[in-house]
């Protein structure tokens, strides 16, 4: 099979070019689906921006990040998590999947193995086949809180296997690993002379806790601005790796995407110099998280683990279908509300599974339940016994 044919496509980004039409013809769709947050950038992120523009900022940076990024990074580690990290190790990348392409060019030759979650963030699969390695999807549920456990390494790890992948908060479950399962999986990867990757995107956004950073553990480092300071679009930022992989990230970089953009690293600058602003959207996340907790179960949504983080809750659908992309698609087009299948996810009990993102407006989900409730009481899915939610 050709490598290109082994590249799934990412369902989440169907849905919403679907919904786009639909609204381009006049319908309103209620999106809870795509996993960007509603909020606008930081102001003083795009006074940044603009200054930056002013000056002329218009040139390459070093293929590896503008240095006082990087140091600017460093500083923040040790305020964030009391870890001193040197300024050298962290690379400013195009966004996280910047970070994940290289880091698997770098790390993987021809049929080395990568063991993921499943559930998962669909992209890694890609990733990983892109680079000529194999993604081994893990089946994982709510008795490891959705994530990788050091028991299934044990069992999973061969001796091609390089990497294992966390994602911590969990996308698409926004669980958390246990701190000292993680320490467990950090030590196997390294025993077994390979490497554990963690991606924090979702730090910053968790609810009644505040999880370590896995660099505590030698871990490989992916975060990005996109999610915490809401800049999706800008493209920025960053892996710590350790001394021994940094030049042949750089060569890499070098090639494959020269620098992350200029200007957007400076907007970064000033993104963490503004902390006020990550913590006006985690206030808004939580109050959505509790307000969709309570209602979903009453609609037919059974939710095994309330999520400690990111803007996601995955949840059974088995009451309702044993067909989740149908279901999803009947809603979009019928109800006029978007939600993501299980098996954008992976394959384990994946038509079981919904996920919800509650990166919108809390008036908007409110409709997004309303209209959910009115279709599945006129449907054929009015035996469950659906309760009336109040608006």
């Amino acid at each position: 099979m050709k490598r290109i044919d082994q590249i799934e496509p990412f369902r989440v980004m169907q849905l919403l070019e679907r919904a786009r039409a639909l609204e381009a013809a006049g319908r309103d769709i209620i999106h809870m689906e795509i996993g960007e947050p509603d909020f606008p950038t930081p102001a003083a992120v795009l006074a940044a921006a603009h200054a930056s523009l002013d000056r002329g900022d218009q040139y390459y940076t070093a293929s590896t990040g503008e240095p006082r990024l990087q140091q600017a990074l460093a500083d923040w580690y040790q305020q964030e998590y009391g870890i001193s990290v040197d300024a050298r190790r962290i690379l400013i990348t195009p966004g996280s999947s910047g970070a994940f392409a290289m880091l698997y060019a770098v790390l993987l030759e021809q049929g080395d193995r990568v063991l993921l979650p499943d559930p998962g963030y669909p992209c890694q699969r890609n990733f990983v086949r892109l680079a000529g390695g194999e993604a081994v999807n893990i089946a994982v549920g709510p008795e490891t809180n959705y994530h990788l456990s050091a028991a299934l390494l044990q069992q999973h790890w061969q001796h091609h296997t390089r990497l294992a992948v966390v994602i911590n908060p969990s996308n698409p479950t926004g669980t958390l690993i246990d701190p000292g399962m993680l320490a467990h999986l950090a030590a196997h990867c390294r025993d077994h002379g390979g490497y554990l990757i963690c991606d924090e995107i979702y730090h910053g956004l968790t609810y009644g806790c505040s999880p370590a950073s896995a660099l505590e553990h030698d871990a490989i480092i992916v975060n990005s601005f996109s999610k915490r300071w809401a800049m999706t679009g800008w493209r920025v930022g960053w892996t710590i790796v350790p001394d021994t992989l940094i030049e042949p990230c750089r060569r890499v970089m070098q090639n494959i995407f020269i620098a992350a953009p200029t200007i957007s690293q400076h907007a970064a600058l000033a993104a963490l110099a503004s902390g006020e602003a990550s913590e006006t959207m985690r206030q808004a996340y939580d109050e959505r998280r509790r307000y969709l907790l309570d209602t979903l179960p009453s609609l037919g949504f059974q939710v095994a683990i309330e999520p400690q983080g990111a803007f996601y809750i995955y949840a059974s659908v088995a009451a309702l279908t044993d067909d989740a992309e149908s279901f999803c698609w009947r809603m979009l087009e019928e109800a006029g509300v978007a939600i993501t299948p299980g098996n954008d996810f992976g394959q384990f009990r994946a038509n079981e599974h919904v996920r919800f993102s509650y990166a919108t407006s809390l008036s908007r989900l409110r409709e997004g339940v309303r209209r959910l409730r009115s279709f599945l009481q006129h449907e054929h899915w009015a035996g469950v016994g659906i309760a009336d939610i109040p608006s």
